[in-house]
């Protein structure tokens, strides 16, 4: 099976302000995404190619999202993955690049990151928004740190493509307050 980089997509949300209220320092989060053709190859093939790129890509996107957001890795609270498949592309594609090891890989990248990612995977047509999950990297029940992060590249995915992406927040939700019950 092929499967060829066809772009890097990097994303920064920059809240300066929730509601009327200022934040400071302003609510950040980034996407990191890389946009993948893939060939034509018999399924278990295909598998075992992407889950070997997904370590290879978790990496390659932690450290272009750090860059945009201008932290040290261990300044990361949050995180989650995401994998959008073009109209003619198996949805167990975007599990291969996502489970096995672009997690293990991103954690790695994140000092004190333990938890398991959250994640979401669908199909869609060129244009369409994944909403990706975030949560904690220490702990994955912090209330605060539950959000989202919404991504749409205008020319991606085409049939034969998939964006996979990497999310990460320096922070919880701006004005988070829900406290365990």
């Amino acid at each position: 099976m092929t499967v060829q980089l066809s772009g890097l997509v990097i994303h920064l949300v920059e809240r300066c302000s929730e509601l009327g209220t200022t934040l400071t320092p302003s609510h950040r989060q980034v996407v990191a995404a890389a946009v993948l053709k893939v060939g034509s190859a018999r399924p278990d093939h295909a598998l075992l190619t992407l889950a070997d790129m997904g370590g290879e890509l978790g990496s390659r996107l932690v450290q272009r999202a750090l860059q945009a957001l201008e932290v040290p890795p261990e300044d990361i609270q949050c995180y989650g993955k995401a994998a959008l498949m073009g109209t003619g592309v198996p949805l167990e594609y975007g599990a291969a690049l996502l489970h096995p090891r672009l997690g293990r890989a991103v954690r790695a990248c994140l000092p004190g990151a333990n938890t398991i990612m959250p994640s979401v995977a669908k199909r869609g047509a060129p244009g369409a928004s994944i909403d990706i999950p975030l949560h904690g990297v220490t702990d994955m029940w912090s209330f605060d740190h539950f959000d989202t992060v919404s991504l749409t590249v205008a020319d991606a995915p085409a049939p034969d493509e998939i964006v996979v992406a990497v999310a990460l927040a320096d922070r919880g939700r701006p004005l988070a307050r829900i406290r365990p019950v």
